[in-house]
């Protein structure tokens, strides 16, 4: 039976994305997703989706390599908080209190066991229209009517040395629940979803070929609906911007995706995962084996290669057997 602490983890609350092609990446979000800068600090622009109630969505700071920095997720209350915090520092892998940022109270801060920079808060400032109020008054801004309009992030998908280390961890330390998984023959996962609400994953791990550690598959934003992915693939093409797999639909969890390489080289997902939701407290795990993966997506497309050995940082293959 799901226990109440289940629910600690609200969602994720932003993402630290790095790159070696600032103003390109820049302009990638800003102009073609229709995100808002809010607020810039030093290397760093912190931008906001057109309905996140919370002041940003990602931090994208310039670095010499691209990948992902500091992942953060909120919790339900201050008495969930103090939970997570205890359950993270059982783990060993605790690394202390620090200052949030950009709206965000006193944010803890901790690695998953693959080196995924991490942090959990509680405290958060709600976001102000001020220019963009909506006419609506149950949406945090205006809809920009521009580009992909990208409505809020979606979830994040981290590459892993071990799968189940890394799995264990969020349902242990963050209470996030499973929602399916592949297992390959040998029996170890090669990927393993968790959702913190009623939305099918949040978070994922996808086995790392390389074994590199600390690197991402990718991170996903979601617009409104199957159209507006498919419209997103004409802007794409007509901005020049490399289209890698889609727009078709997965068979795990049944979203309507397209992945694109943002100027930097991080991976960038458009789903649209709101048809399916996980209202039942204790979903059964949906586990797919090696074979029924072979098979590719839901309507047939095969997994193309690079979605198995790209990911940020770039690093090189070991040999394939």
């Amino acid at each position: 039976m799901t226990d109440f602490t289940s629910f600690d983890t609200a969602h994720i609350g932003s993402v630290e994305l790095l790159t070696p092609s600032f103003d390109e990446s820049l302009w990638f979000f800003r102009d073609l997703l229709a995100m808002r800068v809010v607020a810039e600090h030093e290397r760093s622009v912190f931008l906001r989706t057109w309905d996140e109630y919370e002041l940003y969505t990602i931090k994208l700071t310039a670095s010499d390599a691209a990948g992902v920095g500091r992942t953060t997720f909120r919790t339900t209350s201050a008495e969930a908080l103090a939970r997570r915090v205890e359950a993270i520092e059982g783990t060993g892998l605790g690394e202390g209190w620090v200052d949030g940022e950009v709206g965000t109270g006193p944010t803890y801060m901790f690695r998953d066991p693959d080196g995924h920079s991490m942090g959990i808060y509680y405290e958060s400032e709600r976001y102000v229209a001020t220019d963009d109020k909506p006419a609506l008054k149950n949406q945090a801004s205006a809809f920009p009517g521009r580009g992909v309009n990208a409505r809020r992030l979606d979830h994040i998908n981290y590459l892993a040395k071990d799968v189940e280390a890394n799995g264990r961890f969020v349902a242990e330390a963050l209470g996030g629940r499973e929602s399916e998984r592949i297992r390959n023959d040998d029996g170890r996962f090669a990927a393993w979803w968790f959702h913190f609400s009623l939305k099918s994953y949040d978070v994922v791990y996808s086995d790392d070929w390389t074994k590199h550690g600390n690197r991402l598959h990718h991170i996903a934003f979601a617009p409104d609906t199957r159209e507006d992915i498919l419209k997103a693939a004409d802007i794409f093409l007509e901005n020049g911007i490399h289209i890698e797999s889609g727009p078709h639909k997965h068979a795990i969890n049944q979203t309507f995706f397209l992945y694109v390489y943002e100027p930097g080289g991080n991976r960038i997902e458009f789903a649209n995962a709101g048809a399916r939701l996980l209202l039942d407290p204790d979903q059964p795990v949906v586990e797919w084996s090696q074979e029924e993966r072979k098979k590719g997506q839901a309507w047939g497309m095969k997994t193309i290669e690079t979605f198995h050995t790209h990911g940020t940082p770039v690093v090189d293959m070991p040999p394939q057997p």
